[in-house]
């Protein structure tokens, strides 16, 4: 989703290269338009290196561009169609009297007039200035015309007063856009374990056994709990995937290492979502030295390898932990009776099945297939969807389970 941020002419303009931080982790679009007064205590500069993007500062183009063309000057109506949302932070005095009284004399305000998208101002002054009647009733008009006003703090201003003025906490404004959106903070106080990636098993000093999981279903489903306001805990193999901000990461190497790992934080989870391809066996005695090619036959002994997402099971049966238990099931046939016989073995609350040798399902993928296969003998087969969509629907109905047992 699109996001025009503008930014207007006081101290606080410098708070809002952290807010587009903010929103990027939201994945949104942002797109930032600046006022000639932002532009004295911040450089459009900063917002172009974070976005990635042209920041807007003139109504018809740079001042030195002669003559200015038709692209720039009407900028503001092709902005105006494709942005879902107009974030202004810090909100200026001046600017919500232009907005209250219908003035377009730069690009954000004209962008306001043009916009049928929804509207959130963040203010920002002086506490006299914040206090004045007709600030108060500029807002007043703002608010009747469906403008979301995200109320400044109170505390000590760059003035030097002491009262309300401040600007909003970053999150504060961040919970606002995504309540406006339609995006969710549903997970909100709950911690999420995520295990995600391949595990892998030494045979020597040089080889290994592991899988072909590329990580993305369960970095997915991090990123998905993430967004949605969870404390996130992603214990991962060895993936070449970027962690996404805001969530813990834990490498691990081998089945030993993730069990000790999610076993540490279990404990403190509401939810526990086992996406990570877990050998299931290892050798019994690691070479000290690489192996030797030599005889025609190699024989090695193996043994299995723990079962954490049984182990986890088997605690919240005896009642000993109170979680909801995810677990996957990544197979080549049978998956409907592989997966109902997985989910009472295991006694997971719901399994989440594949067959990975269908096309657009399997390992290192950006989309998934899967169905959901539940206790009370439910089976919920989702469309072909990108892994993150597939992730923040399987959350959904983490959420059903949960609602389900209180």
């Amino acid at each position: 989703m699109k996001i025009v941020l503008g930014i207007t002419g006081g101290v606080a303009a410098y708070k809002a290269a952290e807010l587009v931080r903010r929103l990027q982790q939201e994945k949104l679009d942002v797109q930032v338009v600046m006022t000639r007064g932002a532009r004295e205590f911040i450089t459009p500069l900063t917002f172009a290196a974070l976005t990635g993007r042209k920041v807007i500062t003139e109504m018809f183009g740079a001042e030195d561009a002669a003559p200015a063309n038709v692209e720039s000057a009407i900028e503001h109506i092709a902005v105006a169609q494709r942005m879902d949302l107009l974030l202004v932070a810090p909100a200026t005095a001046d600017i919500l009297g232009k907005f209250a009284h219908g003035i377009a004399d730069d690009f954000l305000s004209t962008l306001y007039l043009a916009t049928k998208a929804p509207v959130a101002v963040a203010p920002a002054m002086n506490v006299n200035m914040w206090e004045h009647p007709a600030t108060q009733e500029n807002l007043a008009t703002l608010r009747a015309r469906g403008v979301h006003v995200v109320e400044p703090d109170e505390g000590y201003l760059a003035c030097g007063m002491t009262g309300a003025g401040r600007l909003a906490a970053t999150e504060t404004i961040v919970k606002k856009v995504c309540a406006v959106l339609g995006l969710r903070r549903d997970f909100e106080g709950q911690t999420v374990v995520v295990t995600a990636g391949p595990t892998c098993e030494d045979l020597d000093p040089v080889r290994f056994l592991t899988n072909r999981s590329s990580g993305k279903m369960g970095y997915a489903l991090a990123e998905a709990a993430v967004r949605r306001g969870a404390h996130t805990v992603l214990v991962s193999g060895p993936a070449d995937l970027q962690v996404p901000e805001g969530a813990d990461w834990v490498p691990v190497r081998s089945t030993e290492e993730m069990r000790s790992a999610v076993l540490e934080r279990a404990s403190q989870a509401n939810i526990v979502i086992m996406a990570a391809a877990v050998a299931d066996y290892r050798p019994v005695a690691v070479q000290a030295q690489k192996l030797r090619r030599g005889a025609e036959r190699l024989t090695l002994e193996f043994e299995p390898t723990p079962d954490i997402l049984a182990e986890l099971g088997r605690a919240s049966a005896t009642g000993h932990d109170q979680r909801i238990l995810v677990g996957f099931a990544a197979e080549t046939g049978g998956v409907a009776e592989n997966a109902r016989a997985k989910l009472a073995r295991k006694g997971a609350d719901m399994i989440v099945a594949n067959d990975v040798t269908q096309e657009g399902a399997g390992f290192g993928t950006d989309t998934n297939i899967v169905t959901l296969f539940f206790r009370d003998g439910r089976e919920i087969p989702l469309p072909k969807l990108s892994k993150f969509d597939a992730a923040n629907r399987i959350l959904d109905h983490i959420l059903e389970i949960q609602e389900r047992s209180h």
